[in-house]
């Protein structure tokens, strides 16, 4: 997908792998040699590698990654950076921990499929001096990689920030979350030739709640009215001169309604009808219509970004 200014806008989705997409995205049961990451690349742009959060991604893990796409010219890789960076703050990372990080996601940058590395930190970390120490440490460890930053508490919401961002060449992360006290509103940002867009769903009950797991905090659907406003902020960030390519991802995964999302922002992009998933008409179909059409057996053919 591309804005008129040709800076292609790639809309995914983060991650893949999810119990409860099971007979919603994906189909049940699986036909023999099904690849999920194959299937989700007829219907998104990208994907948002989850699994390099929890620990880092061997070299030959990722190799895979890029030759399962390897034919498709327009579909990328982000990876989420292993949370000892970004929430394991209590003690300094080693050189050790650095290189199992960048090994790791060394074969899909080498494969041109890597458009982001994404910093995601949690609202607790703070605009104090401590923090932009660690921050500005990140930065220095991975400065060759295309990273990006991702803060939640409003205190980061500084001209200076921003500034030492587009300094260092460093992306900043434009977030819809649910709004408390002190959280980071949404934006529209460029601060490196990655402008990066992170999807969040607006769950407030479940957001901080204690003992709220990862698909209940992130359970919820766009209505479209609310997706536009973030296909305006796309479209901006793509018309920035700062910008080579824009990411929109959504995270709210709970029952695939990532994808449901992605594939209405998709058509909202273009103007028309876009394919997604048969299987996912039987629970969404209502808020598809007039955004897409049940996919067939044939994959589409990609289109080069």
């Amino acid at each position: 997908m591309a804005a008129a200014s040709e800076t292609p806008i790639r809309v995914g989705i983060a991650g893949w792998d999810y119990p409860d997409w099971k007979g919603i995205v994906y189909p049940a049961p699986r036909p023999r040699g099904f690849d999920p990451v194959r299937y989700l690349a007829a219907y998104v742009d990208l994907i948002e590698i989850n699994s390099t959060f929890y620990r880092p991604a061997r070299p030959e893990v990722a190799e895979r990654w890029a030759e399962r796409v390897a034919d498709l010219d327009g579909f990328r890789f982000s990876a989420k950076l292993w949370r000892r960076f970004t929430h394991e703050r209590d003690t300094a990372w080693s050189r050790e921990e650095v290189d199992r990080v960048r090994h790791g996601l060394l074969p899909l940058r080498r494969a041109g499929r890597l458009d982001a590395v994404v910093a995601q930190f949690p609202w607790s970390f703070k605009n104090d001096d401590a923090s932009r120490e660690w921050l500005g440490d990140l930065v220095r460890a991975f400065r060759d990689f295309p990273l990006v930053v991702e803060v939640r508490h409003e205190s980061w919401n500084d001209p200076e920030f921003y500034a030492w961002l587009a300094d260092h060449r460093v992306g900043f992360v434009n977030i819809d979350q649910p709004l408390f006290a002190r959280s980071i509103e949404p934006s529209e940002r460029a601060t490196a030739r990655v402008g990066y867009i992170r999807v969040h769903g607006r769950n407030y009950r479940d957001w901080f709640r204690k003992g709220a797991g990862r698909d209940a905090r992130y359970d919820y659907l766009y209505e479209p009215r609310e997706l536009r406003p973030w296909v305006e902020r796309a479209r901006d960030l793509a018309a920035d001169r700062t910008t080579a390519t824009v990411d929109v991802v959504f995270n709210n995964h709970s029952k695939g309604k990532a994808v449901v999302n992605a594939v209405q922002f998709r058509k909202e992009l273009s103007g028309r009808r876009v394919p997604a998933p048969p299987t996912l008409f039987e629970t969404y179909g209502d808020a598809l219509k007039g955004f897409a059409f049940p996919d067939g057996e044939t994959l589409p053919e990609r289109r080069a970004a």
